[in-house]
Formats: structure tokens, C-alpha cells, sequence
């Protein structure tokens, strides 16, 4: 009889764990605006990873003067080597958010982005992610990037799409440079940098 508890509870633990987890994937869906079941990670990790940064337009808050006029587009700015090829225009072809539509800039300095509202940048050596962030730091840009020290470093996002999406928050930079971000995408995040320390989330 002990025993058949003893399965009864784990078994109960595990359907907590599994809903926890399903949960997990609608709010994920519902940041991504997939369809549920959609395969788009397996198939290409970089349509997933452009529909967070056109998504993030959504989720996150710029203030007015981010913008030089009540129309003009939203600027994603590619800095580094481009991995995404055309699949970025075609994620961002015909969308639009909150009434503006999207543009795109490559650049390989950061001066040249310093007008977008959101930046990936794809540097791989440290030294150059630093002093990319610290030219667009002053700026209210959302920097996006998946070094594993890309908050310490200064950045805004780090987000890694694999067999799961791991996304990590920059609280501080986003409230230095008046960035709000949204609940919803603090709930599916795995780490918050807040207050100088970085809190795990689940």
C-alpha cells in the first residue's frame, strides 16, 4: 500500500512537472506568435531567432523620442557577421507593430546602428561585444546577443535557440537607458540580472 502511494505521489510530481513545463511552451508560443506545433526551431534556429527580434518590439516599450517621427519604422541593426542571410527580411516582409513597419541595417561598427531601436550583435570576441556595447549603451537600443557573458557584458538580451529557447534579461541596462520590458517576458525567462545580481527564474 506504501509502495502504491509512494507511485501515486510521483506520479502526481511528475503531471505538476509536465504542466509546468506545457505552460512553459504556450508562453513561449505566445512570445514567438507561432502556431502551437510549429517545428520552426528543428528547421531553421535563425527564423525562430528572427521572429524574438521582431517580436520584441511587441513585448518591450521604447520611449517617444526613440523614434524620429510618430511613423518611422522600427530599425533592427545586424552588427558583425550576418547569420541570418534573407530569412530576417522574410520573417519581417509586409509585418508590422504598434503602426510601424521594419527595416534592416548590417553594419560592422556601432556608430552606424546608433538610430536602430533594436541591435543583435554577433561578435565572437569579447573584447569587441564590450566596446560595441559600451558606443550603443547610451542609446535607447535593446542589444541582443547569445555570448554566455552577454549581461555582464551590458547587454539587454541574451537568447539561445537549441532544442529549447533560453532567454536571459538585462533589467538594469533596459532601466538605464529607459527600456521597459514586459511581463510576459519575464515569465519565460530563465535568468534576471536585477539590482547587479543575476536571478535564476526557474
Amino acid at each position: 500500500m506504501k509502495l502504491a502511494k509512494g507511485f501515486l505521489v510521483q506520479d502526481y510530481r511528475t503531471q505538476i512537472r509536465l504542466l509546468g513545463w506545457f505552460r512553459l511552451c504556450l508562453i513561449i508560443l505566445l512570445l514567438l506568435r507561432l502556431p502551437v506545433g510549429s517545428v520552426a526551431a528543428a528547421e531553421n534556429p535563425f527564423k525562430v531567432k528572427a521572429a524574438f527580434l521582431r517580436n520584441f518590439a511587441h513585448y518591450v516599450n521604447w520611449p517617444n523620442d526613440a523614434f524620429s517621427d510618430s511613423v518611422s519604422p522600427w530599425c533592427i541593426g545586424i552588427l558583425g557577421p550576418d547569420p541570418f542571410g534573407e530569412v530576417l527580411e522574410t520573417v519581417l516582409t509586409g509585418r508590422t507593430e504598434k503602426g510601424r513597419t521594419f527595416t534592416v541595417l548590417r553594419a560592422n561598427k556601432p556608430e552606424d546602428l546608433r538610430r536602430c531601436q533594436i541591435v543583435y550583435i554577433t561578435y565572437t570576441d569579447a573584447g569587441a561585444r564590450r566596446t560595441a556595447l559600451r558606443s550603443l549603451n547610451d542609446k535607447p537600443i535593446l542589444t541582443v546577443g547569445d555570448a554566455p557573458d552577454f549581461l555582464n557584458e551590458g547587454g539587454v538580451i541574451r537568447f539561445q535557440v537549441g532544442d529549447r529557447v533560453s532567454m536571459s534579461i538585462n533589467l538594469d541596462q533596459a532601466r538605464a537607458v529607459l527600456l521597459t520590458i514586459q511581463t510576459k517576458m519575464l515569465e519565460v525567462s530563465s535568468e534576471i540580472l536585477e539590482n547587479g545580481a543575476i536571478r535564476r527564474m526557474k
